[in-house]
């Protein structure tokens, strides 16, 4: 038997008053978080939620999203969680897709959250959560049922339920960048071996904080930070939206020591005008380590932030279907920089042509997967379970290569490659380049249509504060360092790109806009 949420009831008994949660001046103890997540499962199970339920949770990174993330997995039942962003449309569409049962929500998403939830049959409760206990629900209609009450009627003895290893513990859904969201089944041991092996590779020390700004509704942010530091018992600081300012404030007050960030994170920390105003002597002499996923870390943008914080990025590899983590440069090994590291324990990992074969070592391929934490499979649907899991690998739909000492990269997206005129160009390959320029602070690479070659390249350049250039200088600049039907012939300013709320820039959206 295994349940995710002995991750909170181990430390009962190892440290009860060790600090488990932060968020600006409120603070909790692991006896007090396990103590509202008992709670509020027993809630939970009052109001019909029953062992092998769905319940969907649309929570900020606050104190409600790991009281109710393991209250959900206490009482039995399978966390859903959603994006915060998520309009009243696409939460019908995922309650449905789900069969959640319940949906709990943060009141500022409530709106979103009842209109989706009107929507539904299948879904029987929606639970708002507020700020303020003593504040009256949203006006958001009949149905909805103040999460404090629950709580306030739960027991503080709720038995946790007893769950197999394989049973489903998560569904975490796909962006749907190919079609419709796909709903990613992970089980409790994936999810359990997969915060166990984070832990080991970051090298927990007593006393860790860890600054929770990458969503908790993600996989990055739900393994890597918030069950990894629950593991071992340390302390999770949480910051709801990312900002360069806050979060730097947040790791000098909190004495921060482990920070993990998408590629954007850290441009705009690098970046940030007025880092001077913080203590960054401080917040060097405590910041340990850091991590980069979600998608390729730039390689100037990982020189200039070791450079000015001192302190080691470790790159990994994964996605929502690993659990996340597959991929990563161990802290005891030599690090390469570029590369994604070495597949970390139990993982096995493959590069592969159209045909599945394993393709010669430095040629570029698809990355496939296996191990223990690969999904059981796409909820509900077979079909594309099948195709993505084939003979026991699991098909990445990345581009990677892999050297002769055993270390992977990844070179891009199977469907963000560029076809000019026959040629594959990687896009990856060009935002490296272009980021040696003094004067480009971020761009993005995509492919446009065109007549006669299929695709042009196409570079969207963010400049460095106070700086200024020409299409003509970029353009310049990108015929030394590329190949002639790799250098981008459209090239257009802005001053923003659009992006996800894990931090990722939206080049579909870049290009429509």
């Amino acid at each position: 038997m295994l349940n995710l949420a002995h991750l909170l009831e181990f430390n009962l008994g190892r440290n009860p008053d060790n600090l488990a949660v932060i968020f600006n001046d409120r603070k909790m103890t692991y006896r007090e978080l396990n103590g509202a997540a008992t709670k509020f499962a027993d809630g939970l199970r009052q109001l019909g939620v029953k062992t092998g339920d769905k319940v969907a949770l649309m929570m900020p990174n606050i104190p409600f999203f790991p009281i109710a993330y393991y209250a959900i997995l206490k009482a039995g039942a399978a966390v859903v969680p959603f994006n915060v962003l998520f309009k009243g449309r696409e939460v019908a569409y995922h309650l449905k897709d789900s069969d959640a049962v319940a949906l709990i929500a943060f009141e500022m998403f409530s709106q979103a959250a009842y209109e989706g939830f009107q929507a539904v049959d299948t879904c029987h409760s929606l639970i708002v959560a507020t700020a303020d206990p003593t504040a009256p629900l949203p006006d958001c209609g009949d149905g909805v049922t103040n999460l404090y009450h629950l709580l306030a009627g739960g027991s503080p003895t709720f038995d946790t339920v007893q769950t197999m290893p394989d049973d489903t513990a998560v569904i975490l859904y796909t962006s749907g960048t190919t079609g419709q969201p796909k709903g990613a089944e992970l089980t409790h041991v994936n999810l359990f071996l997969n915060a166990w092996i984070s832990q080991q590779l970051l090298g927990w020390q007593p006393n860790d904080v860890f600054l929770a700004t990458l969503p908790l509704f993600h996989s990055f942010g739900q393994t890597v930070i918030m069950n990894n530091a629950f593991m071992g018992g340390a302390a999770l600081t949480l910051l709801p939206r990312f900002d360069p300012a806050a979060a730097l404030g947040i790791m000098q007050r909190d004495n921060v020591t482990v920070f993990a960030g998408v590629p954007t994170m850290y441009w705009a920390l690098l970046a940030y005008p007025k880092a001077s105003d913080f203590d960054l002597e401080k917040i060097k002499s405590t910041l340990r380590i850091a991590v980069s996923g979600g998608s390729a870390l730039p390689v100037e943008v990982l020189k200039g932030f070791e450079a000015k914080y001192q302190v080691p990025i470790l790159e990994g590899y994964g996605l929502s279907e690993t659990s996340p983590v597959a991929c990563f440069n161990h802290a005891d090994r030599p690090r390469k920089v570029g590369s994604i590291g070495n597949p970390v324990w139990g993982t096995w990992m493959r590069i592969v042509d159209a045909d599945d074969k394993p393709v010669a070592v430095g040629s570029v391929g698809e990355v496939v997967i296996r191990g223990h934490h690969v999904m059981k499979g796409y909820y509900k649907r077979p079909e594309a379970t099948a195709q993505s899991i084939r003979d026991g690998w699991f098909h990445s739909g990345d581009l990677g290569r892999l050297d002769d000492e055993g270390y992977y990269y990844i070179v891009d997206r199977l469907k963000e490659m560029i076809i000019r005129g026959g040629f594959n160009v990687y896009p990856r390959e060009i935002e490296e380049y272009l980021l040696t320029h003094p004067k480009i602070s971020l761009t993005a690479v995509v492919g446009v249509p065109d007549e006669r070659l299929g695709e042009e390249v196409k570079a969207y350049i963010v400049l460095k504060e106070g700086q200024s250039a020409t299409v003509e200088e970029i353009t310049e600049f990108a015929k030394i360092g590329l190949a002639d039907y790799k250098y981008p012939r459209q090239i257009e300013f802005r001053t923003t790109f659009p992006m996800t709320a894990t931090g990722k820039i939206l080049k579909r959206e870049l290009v429509a806009s």
